[in-house]
């Protein structure tokens, strides 16, 4: 009877391990916690019900609380749960007790960061509604198809909100964040604060006297006058320091203070009153545009870009010139400005891994774009019925209507001929945007300009507020290795260059053609041998000197279709006889 009592006590004095527990909360918006009783307490009580279910297994709450309220499931950049997980690093914490999955993350990638962590530790995650188990491979094939919905969720919602945005600002109301100097937010609403209205007005009056933002700043901060100062709802100050250069550029182009909206390159009325009026605004956008184009046609600018200020991508961020140099020659193109500063996709966090490029960034040879500009404005110019449509209604009498279309085709044929500075300055005076999509280049045309250039005027901005939006098909396409944009349309054609390397291909071409219809005798394999080249190679380009004459002109120009590389003309396995076959294996229409 001695063994049954000996085993009963040693099952009696086995002790339960303690499994420690630590309750992750969290909720996107701060709406609501400063109520008693909010949805983190909620959730806390949940979860601490469960653990308290598991008593028998050896389950405690841990008393540190890891709340994190205000902050998105789509960042890891959260203060509790980087507390968190450097107590799970420590050892502090078991097991991880969420009231739902998405509380912990909305993204798979961080969700496999987090379950890194806790396999590492040797720790475990429990979802209160949701049983999981992330010790084993059927726990974690079905958390990871619950956060493939979470994910989709937010970004669902994000695009939504995104919608909204656009489709409020499209009717003028303002989405928030922080005011411009010259105003404050009343119920959802900007509101003119007079006293900084008057300095706004001051600053824009006084640059387009003095044109120069430099003198503009050193004479402010001699007067007193500074940025606006911001105090926020935790009473953290910003602003009120001296306003720089930059500030001043931006200041002096935020079209807030023309009672508008600005979104993504388009132009809403706003619902807001405007504190700078048209003629003032105009001519402080002149002397903006004069001095833009006095540094883009510098002495030392040995091509100067003639769009620099004008363009933007889908996304509204801005097309910079730039310039690369390759063999001695020097290539110029438009890039988005965040590909240049090295920006990430909108909504990408500072830390949260490696960097996203915009589909939508651009990085477009200046040449095509430049000729795709110029030919559909010169080809709008030189159209006299549609300049009669612009100016019928505007001039005067019959004779200077006819006067000003003859003007306007005038410009149009002699266009080609002009400096690079006339160039730059009737352009920044005729366009007003130049949206670059994947499919199209839109220009924006200020009528009134062409009124004013036809009729001869200093300042052609025009002020009527009328404008054109003239659009080009032009297809954005990758070549070859280097995933670069490159412009396809028929204005940019003409534009371009012949391709060297092409050239030297057809002349090849031509060279080895030349040797077998000397009829000499020597076989290909001699011919091959005697040009340092193999039999297959000199047999596949032998038939280039074949191509279809208008192929072979195509090329000698320059208006050959983008995508026909050297590369791709010479690697072809079989080049057709006909040349219709010809024309469409290469892209010609």
């Amino acid at each position: 009877m001695l063994k049954p009592t000996q085993a009963r006590v040693s099952a009696s004095t086995v002790k339960t391990a303690l499994v420690r527990c630590a309750i992750y909360t969290r909720k996107s918006s701060e709406e609501g916690l400063e109520q008693s009783f909010n949805s983190l307490d909620a959730q806390r009580e949940a979860c601490e019900a469960y653990v308290t279910s598991q008593k028998a297994e050896g389950w405690i709450v841990l008393p540190k609380m890891y709340d994190d309220g205000g902050f998105s499931g789509g960042t890891m950049e959260r203060p509790a749960l980087r507390q968190l997980l450097a107590d799970v690093e420590a050892g502090i914490v078991d097991t991880v007790v969420v009231y739902k999955v998405d509380r912990l993350t909305r993204s798979l990638g961080d969700f496999a960061r987090i379950v890194e962590v806790f396999d590492t530790a040797g720790a475990s995650f429990v979802s209160v509604t949701q049983s999981f188990n992330t010790t084993s491979s059927m726990g974690r094939l079905t958390l990871n198809m619950l956060l493939s919905f979470a994910q989709f969720e937010r970004e669902v919602t994000g695009e939504r909100i995104r919608d909204k945005i656009a489709a409020s600002k499209a009717k003028g109301m303002w989405m928030g964040g922080i005011p411009p100097l010259g105003y404050e937010v009343r119920d959802r609403k900007l509101e003119i604060v007079e006293v900084e209205a008057v300095s706004v007005r001051h600053i824009f009056e006084r640059y387009a006297k003095l044109g120069s933002v430099l003198e503009l700043g050193e004479e402010l901060a001699a007067a007193g006058i500074t940025a606006k100062r911001h105090v926020s709802v935790t009473g953290n100050v910003t602003g009120g320091g001296p306003l720089g250069r930059g500030a001043l550029y931006h200041l002096l182009q935020n079209r807030l203070y023309r009672g508008q909206i600005s979104h993504k390159g388009m132009i809403h009325p706003g619902q807001h009153e405007a504190i700078i009026d048209g003629a003032l605004w105009e001519k402080v956008q002149a002397v903006l545009v004069e001095n833009r184009v006095e540094r883009a046609v510098r002495s030392e600018a040995a091509a100067p870009s003639l769009l620099a200020g004008l363009l933007r991508d889908e996304d509204g961020i801005i097309l910079t010139p730039s310039h690369a140099n390759k063999k001695g020659r020097r290539y110029r193109y438009y890039v988005s400005h965040d590909l240049i500063a090295g920006r990430k996709s909108p909504g990408d966090d500072a830390d949260s891994g490696p960097k996203r490029r915009r589909s939508s960034a651009r990085r477009i040879p200046a040449r095509d774009l430049e000729g795709i500009v110029e030919g559909r404005i010169t080809k709008l110019l030189g159209d006299a019925s549609a300049i009669d449509t612009i100016v019928a209604p505007r001039a005067r009498d019959v004779e200077e209507r006819r006067l000003l279309v003859n003007r306007a085709g005038d410009l149009a044929h002699l266009w080609p001929d002009l400096s690079p500075t006339e160039k730059i300055t009737n352009l920044h005076r005729l366009v007003e945007t130049i949206l670059v999509t994947s499919d199209a280049v839109n220009i924006t045309i200020r009528t009134g300009a062409i009124l004013a250039l036809t009729r001869g005027e200093a300042d052609a901005h025009g002020d009527d507020g009328e404008t054109l939006t003239l659009s080009v098909p032009a297809t954005l396409k990758r070549v070859g290795m280097e995933m670069r944009h490159l412009v396809d349309a028929p204005e940019a054609r003409g534009a371009r260059k012949p391709d060297r390397s092409l050239l030297r291909l057809l002349a090849r071409a031509q060279r080895f053609r030349d040797l077998i219809l000397q009829g000499d005798g020597r076989s290909l394999v001699e011919l091959a041998e005697a040009n340092g080249v193999t039999r297959s190679y000199f047999s596949r380009i032998v038939r280039l000197g074949f191509l279809a004459p208008d192929i072979t002109s195509a090329i000698l120009n320059g208006s050959q279709p983008i995508e026909l590389s050297a590369q791709t003309l010479s690697g072809t396995a079989e080049l057709p006889n006909d040349w219709s076959a010809q024309r469409r294996l290469f892209g010609f229409r």
